[in-house]
């Protein structure tokens, strides 16, 4: 459509059209999200779990996790006053697992983001200048894919400060590779078609092509990979807080079932101390694998439409 056939738009400037062409691309994208319903339903679950977290400090208050006012009895079991039962300090387990869900979507996130960021920066580096840099960062790549993630994010955390800032970076620097090799591969495929060489005869330099052209084209890429890694390292933070290597200052998830293990709750029987936050770790980790599958197959059609 010319300029001379739409008014609009021959006065409309090129943000006002860029902006245009946003809302028209997430339109779109809504229109095809709606038509998975798995993944409405994990962006139901997750959309709860969110309000949850943001309204913990008015439903259950910051002294929760107080251990010198707790309102009841070290391990008692479900009932009405404490529909989850009580911690070994007598605490309120469900205001403990609600208070928790903060800090693990939170350090599950900014884990997530970081992995994709770094994995992103070398998958594109690496696919477009090749050569020997992307020798060396493949060879760098393919032997974090050999080294177990856990034990090395173990390891971090081990040498570093028990903190939450620990847990995100050691979590966010060794699960980077999966994503480093994905981009890789789809900034090749980019890189080969016509325009890109007609962007470099114009003069267009490294970092032009990799912003303007190359970043926007593995951008659903990117995407993708961030809502599925954010389960992973929701599971991750969950791991290394059972093991003890978590900020024991903060309640999350996998902090509750180190409590949970240290009181001796598998052998006494305790299921209830044990199963709140296992499930809500599931759940959470379902909820964002859901999203991440539909936003995959909406932003790749050849992977089809699943119902």
């Amino acid at each position: 459509m010319t300029t001379e056939a739409n008014p609009e738009v021959a006065k409309a400037g090129p943000r006002a059209l860029a902006r245009q062409r946003r809302r028209r691309s997430a339109a779109r994208f809504w229109k095809r999200y709606r038509t998975h319903r798995a993944g409405l339903l994990g962006l139901a679950a997750l959309a709860l779990f969110a309000l949850a977290a943001l309204t913990a400090p008015l439903t259950v208050g910051s002294d929760v996790a107080d251990v010198t006012s707790a309102p009841g009895r070290p391990l008692q079991s479900p009932s009405s006053e404490f529909p989850l039962g009580t911690d070994q300090f007598g605490r309120d387990l469900l205001g403990l697992v609600v208070w928790g869900s903060r800090v693990s979507l939170l350090v599950g996130l900014l884990a997530a983001v970081l992995s994709v960021a770094i994995g992103a920066l070398v998958g594109i580096t690496a696919g477009h200048f090749r050569g020997a840099y992307a020798t060396v960062m493949m060879r760098i790549t393919d032997w974090f894919l050999v080294m177990p993630a856990l034990v090395l994010a173990v390891a971090l955390a081990t040498v570093m400060s028990r903190s939450l800032g620990t847990i995100v970076l050691a979590i966010g620097v060794t699960s980077w590779p999966t994503t480093a090799r994905l981009v890789r591969a789809q900034t090749l495929a980019v890189e080969a078609r016509p325009y890109i060489e007609r962007a470099k005869a114009l003069g267009g330099g490294h970092w032009h092509i990799m912003s303007r052209h190359v970043l926007p084209n593995v951008m659903p890429l990117v995407l993708a990979q961030t809502t599925l890694m954010i389960s992973s390292s929701i599971l991750a933070e969950a791991t290394l807080a059972f093991l003890g290597l978590g900020d024991p200052t903060v309640v999350s998830w996998g902090g509750l079932l180190q409590d949970a293990r240290e009181a001796g709750a598998v052998s006494s029987g305790d299921w209830w101390y044990l199963v709140p936050p296992g499930i809500a770790i599931a759940l959470v980790a379902l909820a964002f694998t859901l999203c991440g599958r539909a936003v995959e197959s909406v932003l790749d059609p050849r992977l089809g439409v699943t119902r």
